[in-house]
């Protein structure tokens, strides 16, 4: 009989994946697995305040790493975390949730064990996880290896979160061992390529003007540096939307900036959608990033490529994969690019602030110049992503952003996830004070593993996005006041941060330039006007404003 057991089965099958690390909570259900997880000798155990900022990590590191994992205890702690989890089914991230459960015979007895809904019902959180999760197994000693492949390989494939349910008498069960590699499945039909190629070329070769749009399912599903090359080769006016930044190289010639539908900035929307033909890869037009779907994009002059599927102006190609039509759409625009008026608008440069003092527009016009590149960079959904969006980032930058699940608070614990994965790279929060009370305990797990990101609260007396939609002056967009500057001290007894508080723009200048190249946690509490906001943000909340009311 193999010494493996199924808890080192699992761990092989999830470091062979990439992940170096399980963010999570311990309980009484998963302590067994954990004593695994401490003796395996290249995945780590990263413990997080609670579950909800542990699923919000986890997302953060698969943005950076590819894939990430999430232990839980049953029942409470797997519902602490399921919005976390959903928002990583939202928005395409391979989040590995594991949760310990009670063991199969007091399952199958039924008893009324803790954490449960005391009717003997241990399923009842299983049926709630397949909501918010592509494939689920509640593993046996029989069906544990299987299950454990066949979960993580949809996660893969499918790029969204898996959920494995184990019981504590099957975590030190006895495991077979690994003879093949996991692999996704990213697989075209070769008449359907064929057919897709014949009917883009079509298209191609009749169009005169070509633009390009890329999002975040291009990154997600790998085919960033396709779409370099193709634009190194090829240089189609080109632009993302919000939730992708960074997919594309915003120096490049051809770049013209943050598409937003009407609340694009100069011309990047006309020279978009005024092409002959306009393709998108990877693109979801949301109702926030898109100022309430104000997109204007003729299906008959659009070719669109999703991950598993592409569309020509109307006529769906299926199954695709995306890196197989990217190909394609490469070689097609090379034969036929010397026919196109390749006119491009430089991105619109950030509007010069209008009054004196620290406003919105001061504080992006600084953030601007302090971007170096390689950075990343998370901005919180509110006043930090509608501002961000503007920013034009340098090479090798990238954004972290949250505009379609939308849960406040995510990208604090994100930054921690992301950092964890990345340890050697600048790390840059950008988050407002609203959203930061509801997950700053993370700022604690940041200090107790050393790592250093650049922390900007942006503090406008509360939840000015709300302000925006509806009831500017209600006390319900109100929160209490912190003293922000003082809480990493009260969050660790040796405390390695350096923190200022900033209410003039020569401050904020100043404090860039101490902690540029600083090697060491920073926070920066920027003083920012309750009812000052970025312009785009201006638009999106208006939008927001009239469906609500409608």
């Amino acid at each position: 009989m193999s010494a493996l057991t199924v808890s080192d089965y699992l761990l092989q099958r999830l470091n062979e994946i990439g992940i170096n690390h399980l963010f999570g909570v311990p309980g009484d259900f998963n302590l067994a697995f954990l004593d695994h997880v401490i003796a395996h000798p290249r995945l780590a155990w990263v413990g997080c305040a609670n579950e909800l900022n542990a699923a919000y990590a986890a997302d953060g590191y698969a943005r950076s790493q590819g894939a990430a994992a999430l232990l839980t205890t049953f029942g409470v702690g797997e519902l602490s975390a399921i919005n976390g989890t959903a928002g990583s089914y939202a928005e395409y991230l391979p989040v590995i949730h594991i949760v310990g459960a009670p063991s199969q015979q007091a399952q199958r007895r039924g008893d009324l064990i803790h954490h449960s809904l005391g009717d003997g019902d241990f399923s009842h959180f299983l049926r709630m996880q397949r909501e918010v999760t592509v494939a689920q197994a509640s593993l046996t000693a029989d069906n544990a290896c299987a299950e454990i492949d066949r979960v993580i390989t949809e996660a893969l494939t499918q790029r969204r979160p898996g959920y494995l349910l184990l019981p504590v008498d099957v975590a030190g069960a006895p495991a077979q061992a690994i003879t093949t590699p996991l692999t996704a499945r990213h697989e075209s039909d070769a008449q359907v390529r064929l057919a897709f190629r014949a009917a883009a070329e079509k298209r191609l070769a009749a169009a005169r003007s070509v633009s390009l749009l890329a999002d975040f399912l291009a990154d997600r599903f790998g085919v960033q540096q396709q779409l370099a090359h193709w634009l190194e080769a090829v240089p189609l006016p080109h632009a993302t939307l919000l939730m992708g930044k960074g997919v594309l190289d915003e120096q490049r010639r051809g770049f013209v900036g943050t598409y937003a539908g009407e609340g694009s900035a100069g011309e990047t929307r006309q020279t978009i959608e005024q092409a002959d033909l306009i393709i998108s890869v990877g693109v979801r037009f949301t109702d926030t990033i898109t100022v309430g779907f104000s997109q204007r994009i003729d299906p008959e002059r659009h070719i669109d490529l999703q991950p598993f599927s592409a569309t020509v102006g109307g006529e769906r190609f299926a199954p695709l994969a995306m890196a197989d039509a990217v190909d394609e759409l490469r070689q097609l625009c090379l034969r036929y690019a010397d026919r196109w008026t390749l006119a491009c608008c430089d991105p619109a440069p950030l509007a010069p602030p209008e009054q004196p003092g620290l406003t919105q527009n001061a504080f992006w016009q600084a953030m601007q110049a302090f971007l170096q590149p390689g950075d990343l960079i998370l901005a919180e959904q509110g006043t930090a992503a509608f501002g961000a969006a503007a920013l034009r980032l340098p090479a090798g930058a990238k954004m972290v952003v949250q505009p379609l699940w939308g849960s406040i608070g995510y990208t604090l614990p994100a930054a921690f996830g992301a950092q964890t994965a990345e340890p050697d790279r600048r790390v840059i929060l950008l988050i407002g004070d609203g959203s930061a009370q509801l997950t700053v305990q993370e700022l604690s797990s940041m200090m107790r593993d050393n790592l250093k990101p650049l922390i900007f609260l942006l503090n406008n007396e509360g939840y000015t996005v709300e302000r925006a939609i509806n009831g500017a002056a209600q006390r319900y967009n109100d929160i209490a006041a912190w003293n922000w500057t003082q809480l990493p001290q009260a969050l660790s007894e040796s405390c390695p941060a350096q923190c200022w508080r900033v209410v003039e723009s020569v401050q904020l200048t100043d404090v860039m330039t101490l902690i540029a190249e600083a090697r060491r946690l920073s926070l920066v509490e920027v003083m920012l006007p309750r009812l000052d906001m970025p312009p785009l943000l201006q638009q999106v909340s208006a939008s927001l404003h009239q469906r609500n009311s409608a």
